[in-house]
């Protein structure tokens, strides 16, 4: 917004409107009060500037330069905020003029948000500024390209360096290499390497090479990356432990393990000491192809040498136990991991619950559960409702209540957790404390999912009061929410079991004034449920549809 510092600026403009051609003693522009400032302005910039603008924030710093700007576009977690704030500071500030940090403190926040056109368009300003740029900044842009899956621009935005007034060096073309793996681009990855020098200038070193391995581990081209490995040396690069690192990888995702293996031995006979990652992927192998042994051996071996297990290592050996079914050592890992201040995946700890559980433990579980509360990692919903359907799977309906409250204390249930136990309730017939979870549901903001209404339509039916499951049926539909395939059929069925059968037709009206219309399942249980004899059954969906046309003919009236 644009204020006067000291005059009316529709004033000015009547005034102005009136200039003439006359003599400066008959002029009104020379008697009006703004004359002594307007007199200095020479250009429509000046008198821009004699403006002020509403900063985007408050208060805005009145002594600004670069790095002051670059800590406040950083820390803004308001992208178009941060746009704003960059925007004001080149145009309206005084005395400020932006540098090669501050452009690449906004390209940088606008390349990882995927705002590609309002980044490019800096860069295109950035250029015509000649202002002198680094590499870095060529680096973070090709790399969210890759991280985006625009391949094609990764490469136009390395081919584009030099524009700047940058030369490209084997940084950038690695950053683009891994950029172009990322997206598969295997054969163009090695058409690149092969013309690096020619084309870029570009030198390529060890790092350039492990890539291109990558590249042909990736294709499952082993021989390619076997092949490039035996030509290191004449290109001048001494292989390292990530060289056979990567090597080893291709091994272990073809399943040769006998391959792996000399890899591996190799590493130590080269005097190598193999780190987490080697040991780890060497591990991820075995237990692949089924030899838990030989993964726990490997283990032992890489703790033998000093090596500290990192967060991939044991959820690579947590799983493997899991598969296995030996829960005991799967949870001495797990605890040996928090110990040591990782927090495990939730997908992990979901998949040890299902196993103590499975093995009659949930008490264990339950354990497992408040563990992670003492290590500060709290469960996430997916964890909370895998153990809150084995509690109410093993009639621990009062216990899957009390953690779903420690729960709530210090985390959102989502709608899985809230189905979860709502969907034991039902299952036990607890309709009462379904129907109060269900509201504090709805109180909190979280809409109940077709899920939630057949649970509930369940449960009523469960009980004998499937005429209240129609009930839910019309809420269903009146809240916006689609009854998926089971949600008829689990009414249908519900009406027979309980003896109400005439409700039947009611059901057939509410769901051919609907979207979906009834299915083919529910069809078979109304006719197979009516008519033992199936010779009939034309006979009967005749007799239904007449009895729904005529329900509906009775509702319009």
């Amino acid at each position: 917004m644009l204020r006067s510092r000291r005059f009316n600026l529709t004033t000015v403009i009547r005034a102005l409107s009136t200039v003439s051609t006359v003599s400066s003693a008959a002029d009104p522009f020379l008697s009006h009060p703004s004359h002594t400032h307007l007199s200095t302005i020479k250009s429509k910039d000046q008198l821009l500037k004699s403006y002020t603008v509403t900063p985007p924030i408050k208060p805005w710093p009145q002594n600004l330069y670069p790095k002051r700007l670059v800590s406040i576009i950083t820390s803004q977690q308001n992208l178009d905020l941060a746009l704003q704030i960059f925007h004001h500071a080149g145009k309206y500030h005084p005395n400020f003029y932006h540098n090669y940090d501050t452009y690449l403190a906004i390209i940088t926040k606008l390349a990882r948000a995927r705002a590609f056109d309002e980044m490019e368009s800096l860069l295109l300003e950035l250029k015509n500024l000649n202002v002198k740029c680094g590499e870095n900044l060529f680096i973070v842009v090709i790399r969210n390209y890759g991280i985006a899956s625009r391949p094609k621009k990764a490469l136009e935005m390395f081919l584009r360096i030099r524009e700047f007034g940058v030369e490209t060096s084997v940084r950038s073309f690695n950053t683009l290499l891994n950029a172009l793996i990322q997206n598969k681009q295997f054969k163009l990855v090695h058409l690149l390497f092969k013309n690096c020098k020619k084309k870029f200038g570009v030198v390529p070193n060890v790092f350039t090479c492990n890539i291109l391995l990558k590249g042909f581990c990736k294709s499952d081209d082993i021989e390619g990356a076997l092949k490039v490995l035996d030509e290191m040396p004449e290109m001048g690069m001494v292989p390292n432990v990530v060289t056979y690192t990567t090597i080893l990888g291709g091994f272990v995702s073809r399943g040769d393990m006998v391959g792996a293996k000399k890899v591996f031995d190799e590493i130590l006979d080269r005097g190598w000491i193999p780190d987490a990652t080697t040991y780890t992927i060497l591990m991820d192998g075995f237990c692949k192809v089924g030899k838990l042994i030989d993964a726990v051996k490997v283990m032992d071996e890489m703790e033998e040498n000093g090596v500290e297990p990192n967060d991939v290592t044991y959820g690579v050996m947590i799983e493997a136990f899991c598969l296995n079914k030996k829960s005991g050592e799967a949870g001495n890992l797990l605890e040996d991991m928090l110990e040591k201040k990782y927090v495990p995946e939730s997908v992990l700890c979901c998949k040890l619950i299902d196993l103590l559980c499975e093995e009659g433990k949930v008490e264990d579980a339950c354990e497992l559960w408040k563990k992670l509360l003492r290590k500060n990692v709290t469960p996430d919903n997916a964890i909370s409702s895998t153990l809150i359907y084995w509690l109410c799977k093993k009639d621990k309906i009062l216990e899957a209540k009390k953690l779903f409250d420690e729960f709530e204390k210090s985390s959102f249930p989502s709608v899985l957790t809230y189905n979860t136990l709502i969907a034991g309730m039902c299952e036990k017939g607890e309709l009462c404390e379904a129907g109060r979870l269900w509201d504090d549901m709805v109180e909190k903001g979280c809409s109940p999912n077709s899920f939630t209404y057949n649970m509930l339509i369940k449960g009523f039916c469960k009980v004998g009061k499937a005429k209240d499951g129609i009930r839910i049926l019309e809420e269903m539909l009146d809240k916006g929410c689609l009854p998926n395939k089971f949600t008829y059929s689990i009414l249908v069925e519900g009406l027979y079991d309980s003896g109400q059968e005439a409700e039947v037709s009611r059901v057939l009206a509410i769901a051919a004034s609907s979207v979906q219309g009834i299915d083919t399942d529910t069809w078979e249980i109304i006719v197979s449920r009516s008519f033992a004899n199936f010779d009939r059954k034309e006979e009967v969906i005749d007799r239904l549809l007449l009895d729904n046309n005529t329900e509906m003919s009775i509702t319009k009236g």
